[in-house]
């Protein structure tokens, strides 16, 4: 396995006015909100190495605001931080796709 057991990327590309972007949805905001909360839970230690990163355009903003953890490539869309809870406690916590929010 590598470095990290799980590598998430949000995407929170800023665009151009009136063009489609994940920033536009709050990315940034809900990025720093993940990152907190796993480092919170010690879900960033050496245990369990899952590592929260900013991502540049990953090309789905249609469907944004996006994320997609590695090494699966399960993507998903959120909306706010219960969004980004689900995503943590079941993904990745406990290994389970969260159905709902999966694109």
């Amino acid at each position: 396995m590598g470095y990290f057991d799980k590598h998430v990327f949000f995407c929170v590309n800023q665009r151009e006015p009136g063009a489609g972007c994940c920033n536009n949805h709050g990315a940034q905001k809900l990025r720093d909100y993940a990152k907190n909360k796993v480092k919170l839970l010690g879900l960033d230690r050496a245990t369990n190495r899952i590592r929260i990163n900013t991502a540049g355009c990953l090309d789905r903003c249609d469907e944004g605001p996006v994320i997609v953890i590695y090494p699966e490539g399960t993507w998903y869309t959120y909306v706010d931080e219960n969004d980004i809870d689900e995503i943590i406690t079941e993904h990745l916590q406990h290994g389970r796709v969260v159905k709902r929010l999966k694109i």
